[in-house]
C-alpha cells in the first residue's frame, strides 16, 4: 500500500471523506468511492458577486475513466465535472465540479 492510499485510509477513518458516485453516461455501472470534497467561497467579477468553487480528490485507482461533463453525486447533490488534472506525481486526481 502506497502514501497515497494510506493518506486516504486514515482520512477515511476519520470521516473526512465523503462518499460520491457516478452514473457513467455510457450506461456502465455506478461507480462509487470516497473522495475528499471541498467548498470553497470566493468572489467573482472583480468582486461583485460571490462564488463557490467545489473540488473533489480522488486516487488515481478510483473513476480511471471519469471525464468532462460527466456528473457525480455528493451526499445527494449532482455536480457536473468541470474539469480533471492530475495533482503531484500523478497519483491523485482533482476535479472542479459545477453544483446542478
Amino acid at each position: 500500500m502506497g502514501f497515497l492510499d494510506q493518506f486516504y485510509e486514515a482520512a477515511a477513518n476519520a470521516g473526512f471523506l465523503k462518499q460520491c458516485t457516478w452514473r457513467p453516461s455510457s450506461g456502465a455501472p455506478a461507480q462509487s468511492q470516497l473522495v475528499g470534497f471541498g467548498a470553497a467561497d470566493g468572489t467573482a467579477f472583480d468582486g461583485l458577486t460571490a462564488s463557490t468553487e467545489y473540488v473533489m480528490s480522488y486516487p488515481d485507482t478510483g473513476f480511471r475513466v471519469l471525464s468532462v461533463r460527466e456528473n457525480v453525486e455528493i451526499d445527494g447533490v449532482t455536480f457536473q465535472v468541470r474539469e480533471i488534472r492530475a495533482i503531484g506525481d500523478g497519483s491523485e486526481m482533482r476535479a472542479k465540479l459545477t453544483r446542478l
